[in-house]
């Protein structure tokens, strides 16, 4: 047996999810170490035993503890859950990468790909360790899938996939999370995870554009299921299998995502669809939107792959361009006309 039995486990980023999957832990009896960048915060979870700002309501019990120090939180865990936002990911990771032990499984709980380098959540961390020549041997790998924060958070039945190299970590993380209302499964497919969380926040946006626009169901279901083609194009151009992209973490978290009166990035999408600017849309929200970000490098890295994705282009060029977005919507309908089945792989 190489992977131990996990019964610390550290949760790093303290906003909605990362709370939510503190909870969650916590709530099995598991202990569960939550850690956040600001201060004053956590010092509003320890005294309050509630994320006032991000997750009311969602009481935390006595198995959670809102720690202020990065080295405190992740010293001697068997598990680490990352919940940082992708901009801000590489400079946390780099600041645990010491503290690390033998054998430590470290999960990817974030939906963004790393602006500057077009690199995954999953390789900003294996870069991370290559740089700071850690020679251990560490369990890399991600958890996703339609999973909205406050839903976890009172317990409705959510499914989820944790994706890992090694089946025994995957397992491993499998057991730790799984209770009585959160299903999850296993999978060995962490490219494929990544790109669809990353992704479907972009496809988000657009459907969000489309309800702002007073489009109906007929334009949702249609950016849904092509967007879901994009995806997946791009996914497997960069090793990930097919059928993740109808899992989970593919059409489920889509999905989700494209529909859910709760999701981010199709709130922000609504009120650019409704006239406002993207400024305007993001000082209106309280949480980050991923997708916002994320654009822009799936953007840069469908180009440098050569993966045709009009979706994504006509989102980018809305963000990045001031695009109107009536036109964008227009021109993605005056594209050539094109066969469905032969472009999904091609």
């Amino acid at each position: 047996m190489t992977i131990p039995k996990v019964n610390r486990t550290a949760v790093i980023g303290a906003g909605s999810w990362g709370t939510a999957l503190a909870k969650l832990l916590g709530d099995k009896g598991e202990n569960v170490f939550l850690w956040g960048h600001n201060p004053e915060h956590i010092s509003a979870l320890k005294r309050d035993r509630e994320n006032g700002k991000y997750l009311p309501g969602a009481h935390l019990l006595e198995t959670v503890y809102p720690v202020e120090n990065l080295a405190d939180a992740v010293s001697g865990v068997q598990c680490i859950v990352m919940v940082v936002p992708s901009h801000g990911y590489r400079s946390v990771f780099e600041q645990i990468v010491p503290h690390l032990k033998e054998n430590t499984l470290i999960v990817s709980a974030v939906k963004g790909i790393e602006n500057i380098t077009l690199q995954t959540m999953t390789q900003v961390m294996q870069d991370a360790l290559h740089q700071q020549n850690c020679t251990l041997k560490v369990h890399i790998g991600v958890l996703s899938g339609p999973s909205f924060a406050t839903e976890v958070a009172v317990e409705q039945p959510t499914a989820v996939t944790v994706a890992f190299d090694n089946k025994e970590a995957a397992c491993a993380v499998q057991e730790l999370f799984s209770t009585h209302f959160f299903r999850t499964y296993t999978s060995s497919d962490i490219i494929g995870l990544e790109i669809s969380a990353s992704m479907k926040n972009v496809v988000a946006i657009a459907a969000g554009i489309g309800d702002g626009l007073g489009f109906g169901l007929n334009t949702r279901a249609a950016l849904i299921t092509r967007g879901l083609a994009e995806i997946t194009r791009l996914g497997v151009c960069l090793g990930a299998h097919p059928l993740t992209f109808s899992g989970l973490g593919g059409l489920g978290d889509l999905v989700l995502t494209c529909t859910g009166s709760l999701s981010r990035n199709r709130t922000v999408g609504l009120k650019l669809g409704e006239g406002k600017t993207l400024d305007q849309a993001l000082s209106e929200m309280t949480m980050v939107a991923e997708g916002v970000k994320t654009t822009k490098s799936c953007y840069n890295l469908a180009r440098k792959n050569n993966v045709e994705m009009p979706i994504l282009e006509q989102t980018y060029q809305v963000l990045y361009e001031n695009k109107d977005c009536r036109l964008a919507v227009q021109e993605l309908f005056q594209r050539s006309l094109k066969e469905e089945v032969t472009v999904l792989y091609t």
